[in-house]
């Protein structure tokens, strides 16, 4: 357990304590998203790809704009990606009724049953770690993710769960 004296201490992490937290950083998202990509190189797709699907499938009826927002690509490079995911069925493309304008996304059969796949083996992932780190481990592991964020992207998180 830390020294809680040593946590009010602005200076309690040394340079080799925060490069081994950019190490981990690194190597975790690479093994996180390991399986998902071997998933993804089966229908020649990828993390762009995978990104696109997760939040239409987390958000349904979401506008392309929100979408860029989200992902802070162009909209160049969210056209030819979502132009894929159209193209083969993945993602349905709709009108809006108050704003003819507007482009809803959503998930087809398909593109939710892909979403699922690949949102199980991350879970997984998570789920293993969270269970060998123990419960107290997930509320630290939140925070500092969270605080990791820049402001405006903090405001496109989905609720933070709420414990039970």
């Amino acid at each position: 357990m830390a020294d809680v004296k040593s946590l009010n201490n602005p200076l309690f992490l040394r340079e080799e304590e925060l490069r081994y937290s950019i190490e981990l950083l690194f190597f975790a998202y690479r093994d996180f998203t390991a399986e998902a990509d071997a998933i993804l190189a089966e229908r020649d797709l990828g993390r762009a790809h995978h990104r696109v699907i997760y939040f239409v499938g987390r958000q349904p009826g979401i506008t392309i704009s929100e979408l860029l927002e989200i992902l802070n690509i162009t909209k160049q490079s969210l056209s030819r990606v979502l132009g894929r995911l159209v193209d083969d069925e993945f993602v349905r493309l709709e009108q809006g009724q108050d704003d003819k304008r507007q482009r809803l996304l959503s998930l087809t059969d398909r593109g939710h049953s892909l979403e699922q796949e690949l949102t199980s083996v991350q879970k997984s992932r998570f789920s293993r770690a969270y269970k060998e780190a123990g419960f107290d481990s997930v509320d630290g592991f939140l925070t500092v993710m969270q605080n990791m964020l820049d402001d405006q992207t903090k405001t496109l998180l989905s609720p933070r769960p709420r414990k039970k």
